[in-house]
């Protein structure tokens, strides 16, 4: 496998200080709930100017190349440190920069959850479904594990029409065929390239979907501060009080590769919100699968990893799933 030489000579100071201009920009926009009568469901979003649409398009898009980037520079520090220690670090510092960032700016009412049992086992679902990937990607190429990943919106569907009684369209039947049609066709079952590993991502996928169901039931409950800054805190606890068992010592310069998994994954958290309080879901979610495509780019220009044609396929038949989910949503 390729390795990938990655420095941050002179770079360093750079990220922190944009993270924290963007966490100050964003909570200026943001009230402070009253805990007495706050409704944090989704409301009606004005029509906004063309520009502020795609300057919230360009944050999507940003978001999931800073989200996959996180993701490969997570795939290069596993080839030196246990997954385990990899992913205590992404969901640690996560949790530290974003409880700084809102500290400093005097806000404290993201530490009182309305709903924290909901929080705990939402938090617990996203621990899981990056366990998954992180374990899968050592194996298995970054795109590969992305693609089946990106089957969640399309299981939500199922889940929310089970626990959330929510009605199930013929779209929405389409669009699961489709989406398990691509994962077949990246899998390739029986045609001597399956590995067993890429089962992983079909089960964060699962989870990933629990996770998205319990943030629609969050959102009536606590604003997107508090869901962020919790959506780590139960991995953090729980990934601190494993790490004795994993620990391997990091060298000098593999520090601040870790804490930059952190301010990544926040960055990436934080713009999501930004661009979705400008724009609204329904314009915004089908660039989410821009993801798809930043992890097969980072896949094959760090690590050589092919872009196939059953590949292309398959990821193209997922996101046809998403749109028509998408599309079955808005009507």
């Amino acid at each position: 496998m390729k390795k990938p030489k990655i420095t941050f000579s002179g770079f360093i100071p750079a990220p922190p200080l944009l993270f924290f201009r963007m966490v100050r920009a964003m909570l200026a926009d943001i009230p402070v709930p009253s805990r007495d009568n706050a409704d944090f469901s989704d409301r009606a979003m004005p029509d906004t100017p063309s520009t502020a649409r795609a300057r919230a398009v360009l944050l999507v898009v940003a978001a999931c190349f800073l989200l996959a980037g996180m993701d490969a520079l997570g795939k290069h520090l596993m080839q030196h440190l246990p997954a385990a220690q990899v992913v205590w670090a992404r969901y640690s510092f996560h949790t530290l920069l974003v409880g700084l960032a809102f500290g400093l700016q005097h806000r404290h009412d993201f530490l009182r959850p309305r709903r924290p049992g909901l929080q705990l086992v939402r938090g617990l679902c996203l621990l899981g479904v990056t366990f998954g990937i992180y374990l899968a990607i050592r194996r298995i190429p970054l795109g590969d594990a992305t693609a089946i990943l990106f089957l969640a919106p399309i299981l939500v569907t199922l889940l929310a029409a089970r626990l959330l009684h929510e009605a199930v369209r013929p779209l929405h039947w389409l669009a699961l065929g489709l989406g398990l049609a691509g994962v077949l066709l990246i899998l390739r079952p029986g045609f001597g390239r399956f590995d067993p590993v890429m089962l992983l991502p079909l089960g964060s996928a699962l989870l990933l979907a629990f996770y998205f169901v319990l943030t629609r039931l969050l959102r009536h409950h606590d604003s997107e501060l508090t869901t962020l800054f919790h959506t780590t805190v139960g991995g953090t606890l729980v990934m601190s009080l494993a790490i004795p068992l994993y620990w391997v010592r990091p060298a000098p310069e593999e520090w601040p590769l870790l804490a930059l998994m952190g301010l990544m994954g926040a960055g990436g958290h934080l713009m999501l919100i930004r661009a979705f309080r400008t724009a609204g879901a329904a314009g915004l979610s089908p660039w989410l699968n821009t993801q798809i495509l930043a992890a097969s780019l980072y896949g094959a220009w760090l690590y050589g990893e092919p872009v196939t044609l059953p590949f292309l396929a398959g990821a193209g038949l997922i996101v046809a799933g998403g749109l028509v989910t998408w599309r079955a949503g808005r009507h």
